[in-house]
């Protein structure tokens, strides 16, 4: 296994972005070293900007100090030192003569310093930071929040007395076209002959918009780019390592860009390739990892900002792919080429070396072999001018080859035995090879037509069919279903009823085709519905049989039985009560048992609210009215039955009243009440002798105080008048009459 250690070099290199705002124009770094001897180190830093946002670089005037900062492997600050001035350069977009390149501006400020570090234990890492990269990055969350930092690493005397860091050949595209493919040559030499592996990486977070650089003063108030302002800014930056920034899914490090095909890097000579397919600004990261002698030096960085832009193109050569290899010896070209000359031109050379005349210098050609095989195909579009564009691709001529099998009938696992047949267009050298998966024996064959496949299990099984011819090869796939035994099943059954005992069948088969079911009861039922009902009485054990019967296209037979099934005895509930006609004045009833002998427990509910758990008991009822006597009785088993029977309770009606009354508060004959018995509607009213009413009453317990607003009536003959409905007759009745109030104190 390699061993891996601390990063060497980090590239940070951000391209392609022209979005105003606070300190965000930076798109991009670099830092690489060359060792000169002695413990000295030439070190180079390149940052980039975008041009259109006018911010100066650190270290120019009226901008920050740009430092580079050296720590230890303990993390520790050794030395920090000031750049100085960049020098700044333009940088150039060429997309080549047929492509008309986006308005878009790059400067690159380049610091260079030479500085002596003694050799040390873990090395070095070199540190630069910033904020803040460009808005608007598609694959990155707050963009302009997130920074950069471009470090490189120095390593140790233990791992490399003497070293120069890895350093990529060519400069990345500052812009690439839409729909266009990529082919980037992302390749890093090394002074010191080390072995160099490419991968996709993360790259690096750095400095917010709150501190941009280091030792810059935070706004005195919150800004877009810095909601909470610090007290003060660092004048030293953190220690490594350092966050990788945050992508948006999808997106990752290794899928930074919208494309299809995706961005591959070819981990050996660094070659990026792809297909975006969305505009926009997309962040990439690239490692590369240094080995000497099979030790892991370091991890070199590039992260790398795509301008994926709606390029104007006005030629490129193009030719649709193939939709079949063996599709005989003439071939029909489709040109797919973009030009936007005036007179365009296309050259066809078809690769056939047999003759000269294979060529052509119409728009769509179709060309006929002398023989199978593999040609060069060469486009060339417009010929000899200046915006031209040749394309190369291989062509396969061989014989057609066109394969498939037909079997479309059901088979049963309980006997099969299956032949296939190889058809199609295809050459008697055509070699076949079956796969008809493992629950097939045999589950392969080489044989164009094999017979007597037998399958062990049920299901759906794809088989395949690859028929190889030449450099051709043709798969067809097609299933064959194979019906597993049906499965008759009763569903929680019952174990236990009281009878009579009612029950839904449930009916749990399997079955991969439709059936027809019979079900038979041990005492004799059958049922021919898919879940019938059924009652089991007597008291006994019962059983039940469930057959499932299936028809073609695989005829078969299943059964399903339980006979567990106990039905218990049902107790047979009856009272009697006495007395069994009676009136509300003699409201007392007596209740006596006499259901079978195997209850355990009773329940009388008399129909009024109340109840009872005695085996015998009495009850007083408090209103006439016929009331239903439910008798609930369970036996050992469980088994509950209940009987209901009527009770009538007869009203009685009795109505007096008295002639005089004494309302003088000593306790006898105050109060002038009749005595009604068996009435409702009642109402109770009072006249004097004027026929003024000064008393009224509903309820057959109040009667007159001989009071009128609180104060004693005097003595005098007064009216009185009831109605009332007699319960025993059920007419309205009214009774009237006068009393005499008879008082020794002055009344009003």
């Amino acid at each position: 296994m390699v061993k891996r250690f601390k990063y060497k070099f980090v590239l940070f290199f951000i391209l392609c972005l022209s979005v105003k705002g606070f300190a965000n124009h930076i798109i991009g770094g670099e830092m690489f070293y060359d060792y000169l001897g002695s413990g000295n180190y030439k070190i180079t830093l390149k940052v980039y900007r975008d041009a259109t946002q006018f911010a100066n670089f650190d270290g120019t005037a009226g901008s920050p100090i740009a430092y580079l900062n050296i720590f230890d492997n303990t993390g520790s600050l050794v030395q920090q030192v000031d750049l100085g001035a960049p020098v700044v350069s333009h940088v150039p977009i060429s997309l080549g003569p047929c492509v008309t390149p986006p308005n878009i501006l790059v400067d690159e400020g380049v610091y260079t310093i030479t500085l002596n570090l003694p050799t040390k234990a873990g090395g070095y890492t070199l540190v630069y930071q910033r904020c803040c990269r460009n808005a608007g990055v598609a694959n990155l969350s707050n963009s302009v929040g997130q920074g950069a930092s471009y470090t490189a690493f120095i390593p140790g005397p233990e791992l490399a007395p003497v070293n120069s860091s890895p350093r990529f050949t060519n400069f990345p595209p500052i812009c690439i076209c839409n729909n266009l493919a990529l082919n980037f040559n992302h390749s890093a030499t090394d002074a010191d002959g080390d072995s160099l592996v490419y991968s996709f990486c993360s790259p690096f977070t750095g400095l917010d918009g709150c501190c941009p650089s280091l030792g810059s003063t935070p706004p005195p108030q919150p800004v877009t780019a810095c909601q909470t302002p610090p007290p003060s800014c660092p004048t030293i930056p953190p220690p490594p390592p350092y966050a990788p920034v945050v992508f948006v899914p999808p997106f990752s490090s290794n899928y930074p860009v919208a494309s299809n095909p995706s961005l591959t890097i070819n981990s050996i000579t660094g070659l990026l390739q792809g297909l975006p397919n969305l505009l926009g600004l997309y962040v990439v990261g690239v490692c590369v990892e240094e080995y000497r002698n099979g030790i892991l030096l370091s991890k070199h960085y590039r992260d790398f900002q795509f301008n994926v832009e709606p390029c104007v193109v006005t030629v490129v050569a193009a030719v649709a792919s193939q939709t079949q290899v063996c599709q005989g010896l003439t071939i029909n070209f489709k040109n797919q080429s973009i030009d936007n000359s005036v007179t365009p031109k296309y050259h066809w050379d078809f690769g056939d070396t047999t003759i000269i005349s294979d060529t052509s210098n119409i728009f769509n050609p179709t060309y006929t072999y002398q023989d199978t095989g593999i040609y060069n195909l060469t486009l060339i579009v417009n010929p000899g001018e200046l915006c031209t564009d040749t394309l190369k691709k291989k062509v396969y001529v061989y014989p057609p080859l066109s394969i498939n099998f037909s079997n479309h009938q059901v088979y049963c696992v309980k006997s099969n035995s299956v032949n296939f047949n190889a058809v199609g267009i295809y050459l008697p050298i055509c070699k076949f090879s079956w796969d008809f998966t493992s629950m097939a024996s045999p589950n392969t064959s080489t044989l164009q037509n094999p017979t007597n496949i037998h399958f062990t299990q049920a299901g759906l099984f794809f088989i395949k069919l690859i028929g190889h011819q030449y450099a051709c090869v043709d798969t067809f796939i097609d299933s064959i279903r194979v019906l597993g035994r049906p499965t008759a099943k009763i569903n929680n059954f019952p174990t236990r009823l009281c009878d009579p005992g009612t029950v839904s069948f449930s009916n749990g088969s399997i079955s991969e085709y439709p059936s027809g079911y019979v079900w038979t009861t041990s005492d004799g039922a059958s049922y021919s519905s898919y879940e019938p009902t059924h009652v089991f009485t007597p008291d006994g054990v019962y059983g039940a049989t469930l057959t499932l019967i299936r028809n073609a296209p695989c005829p078969d037979t299943s059964l399903a039985s339980i006979n567990t099934i106990t039905i218990n005895p049902t107790p047979h509930p009856n009272f009697i009560f006495t007395p069994s006609v009676t009136t509300i004045f003699d409201p007392e009833i007596l209740f006596v048992d006499s259901s079978s002998s195997d209850v355990v427990s009773w329940r009388y509910d008399f129909g009024d609210g109340g109840y009872s758990t005695f085996v015998n008991d009495k009850h007083t009822y408090q209103a006439p009215g016929t009331y239903g006597l439910n008798e609930t009785v369970t036996n050992g088993f469980g088994c509950v039955n209940h009987i209901t029977k009527e009770i009538t309770i007869l009203p009685e009606f009795r109505f007096w009243i008295p002639n005089t009354f004494t309302p003088d508060d000593n306790g006898l004959n105050d109060v002038f009440m009749p005595v009604a018995i068996g009435v409702t509607d009642f109402k109770f009213y009072i006249f004097d002798r004027w026929g003024q009413k000064i008393f009224t009453s509903t309820d057959t317990s109040k009667g007159w105080d001989g009071k009128f607003n609180g104060k004693l009536c005097k003595q005098d003959i007064y009216a009185w008048k009831i109605t009332y409905t007699n319960d025993v007759t059920k007419k309205p009745e009214i009774q009237s009459g006068h009393i005499t109030l008879l008082s020794n104190m002055d009344g009003f």
